[in-house]
């Protein structure tokens, strides 16, 4: 091949990428994904991102502790670190229950078995509703488990179910965040 025709061919090579690569960039354009979390309008009519639809949801009191500690991380996360709203547009029923489970039992005397591992199940179920309509806006139940070890001394034990409440109550609110802010772009 001489070298007029080797220059013939790479600029042709370089023409047809320059084509692929416009191509990709309007089929790139067209594409109307966003990020879940953010402020900007998403297009025509939207007016404010799933962050400020998050923190319009106000969170009613519940009844035990380690349900507040739900309530807790999730009106933190709801509201960036500051609390709710006064007068808010949203209000979301919140019902938390716990199951602990000894996991592994292990044979302490030739009689008795002891448990030495246990698993920490929070399971919450919710209903967001608009104030003014009283119609719901989105509903769902949604379950963490934790596991923890199971000590001998009382003490330990209750400590580590504590520890172990606590740490599914935090991951339970990241998950119901997530849950919510689908349901809440999706329309």
């Amino acid at each position: 091949m001489s070298l007029p025709k080797a220059r013939k061919s790479a600029d042709t090579l370089r023409f047809a990428a320059g084509l692929a690569l416009l191509g990709a960039v309007a089929l790139v354009s067209a594409c109307t994904v966003r990020p879940l979390y953010s402020d900007g309008p998403a297009g025509a009519g939207i007016e404010s991102g799933t962050a400020a639809q998050l923190a319009a949801i106000n969170i009613k009191p519940v009844d035990t502790r380690y349900a507040q500690e739900v309530r807790n991380h999730l009106i933190f996360l709801f509201n960036s670190g500051a609390g709710q709203q006064a007068a808010a547009p949203y209000v979301m029923n919140l019902k938390v229950n716990r199951s602990n489970e000894a996991t592994l039992l292990a044979q302490v005397t030739s009689v008795d078995d002891e448990p030495t591992a246990g698993t920490m199940t929070l399971t919450a179920t919710y209903v967001i509703t608009d104030i003014k309509t009283g119609k719901n806006i989105t509903a769902g139940k949604r379950s963490i488990s934790s596991s923890y070890d199971r000590p001998r001394q009382e003490f330990a034990r209750l400590r580590a179910e504590r520890d172990a409440e606590n740490r599914a109550a935090r991951e339970l609110a990241d998950l119901l965040r997530l849950a919510i802010a689908q349901d809440i772009s999706k329309g």
